[in-house]
């Protein structure tokens, strides 16, 4: 799946404003009178109360979660920020903050931008870290959640700068958890293939990018990276399908960005190799080529060698670069896996152990 960043390359934007309809949920009753107009009575009773319980559960997360979020402004991109404890670390994507070491924050509540200084970037998943210089008042460090208790049809809310519109709410679903999806590097992406993300039909927009995913009782359970773009929009975003880094694995980058300054255990498999995608006789993707396995890596002390085309891992069909990345995503250092390559003409296969990344 071809994926878009969420983030804004300009600060001068047009912007089309749509206006959209609300369902609520009836709840129908019944009644002991046996007046057919009972029942119907009953329902309109009922629907208003359902739609005011839940309006008032998204406002309190509005007003819960919001002072933990920001705006971060970099020299040529716009995206959103999350704070994560309460000496002023916020937690963001590396494409948010590019290059840059310096930045202008500003908290979706308003008041004066502040700087931040960069602590860390981590390309690999997506992931930076960058600090306040002086914490506004009425910042709050963030609830991060449990990723597995994260599940397909919960509630939850996106919120960030979209388009520079800072502060801005979207609502959606959980659409499915367990994605794994690689980000482009045109216009500035990491390239980097990300697993366990979590699917949502809340919008997210250019801007929404490094901002929170919370679910109703507040807690951020993933930060939006990506939206899916549609080749037949002509590579426009996709409606209602974006991705956001699950809280764990945003924990444990964090933690590690924030304790030691940079990120010490991945967490990441790995095959320890440099590889290229070649292709067959009809010009088609066919498999990775291992130009550089060092002895001690992973793929080197399983025997492979350069030259070796790997075609699987696993159960899965290694076609690219890209689908190795993604099947790896889904696996553990230490974890043992069957690899099977071509070597001359021959096809074989060996068990690795797989290393970190």
């Amino acid at each position: 799946m071809d994926v878009s960043r969420a983030h804004a390359r300009t600060r001068r934007i047009l912007l089309s404003l749509t206006a959209g309809a609300c369902a609520a949920v009836l709840v129908g009753g019944c009644s002991s009178g046996g007046d057919a107009a009972g029942p119907e009575r009953s329902t309109r009773a009922a629907a208003p109360r359902s739609a005011n319980e839940l309006e008032d559960d998204y406002r309190a997360v509005i007003k819960d979660v919001l002072p933990s979020v920001v705006q971060i402004d970099a020299a040529n991109s716009l995206g959103s920020g999350v704070v994560y404890d309460d000496k002023g670390h916020v937690v963001t994507n590396a494409h948010v903050v590019g290059q840059e070491k310096s930045f202008k924050v500003t908290a979706a509540t308003g008041g004066q931008p502040v700087t931040a200084r960069l602590v860390a970037s981590y390309p690999e998943q997506d992931l930076a870290v960058i600090r306040l210089e002086n914490v506004p008042q009425g910042l709050k460090a963030a609830r991060f959640g449990d990723s597995s208790t994260v599940d397909m049809g919960q509630i939850v809310l996106a919120m960030g700068s979209p388009l520079g519109l800072s502060g801005s709410v979207t609502q959606g679903i959980v659409s499915a958890t367990g994605r794994t999806v690689s980000e482009g590097r045109a216009g500035g992406g990491t390239g980097a293939t990300i697993g366990n993300m979590v699917q949502t039909s809340a919008a997210i927009n250019p801007g929404n990018s490094g901002g929170a995913l919370v679910n109703l009782d507040g807690e951020v359970v993933g930060i939006p990276t990506l939206a899916a773009s549609d080749p037949e929009m002509g590579g426009g975003s996709a409606p209602g399908i974006g991705f956001a880094i699950p809280a764990s694995m945003v924990r444990t980058v964090a933690d590690q960005i924030v304790k030691d300054g940079k990120v010490t255990d991945s967490g990441r498999a790995a095959l320890n190799i440099t590889g290229r995608t070649v292709l067959d006789d009809d010009y088609e993707p066919a498999g990775v080529a291992v130009v550089e396995a060092p002895a001690n890596g992973a793929a080197g002390r399983a025997g492979l060698k350069p030259g070796d085309v790997i075609t699987r891992l696993g159960d899965t069909g290694i076609t690219t670069i890209t689908s190795l990345s993604e099947a790896l995503a889904s696996r553990k250092p230490g974890e043992k896996v069957q690899v099977t390559y071509v070597r001359g003409t021959e096809t074989e296969k060996t068990e690795v152990t797989l290393g970190e990344m």
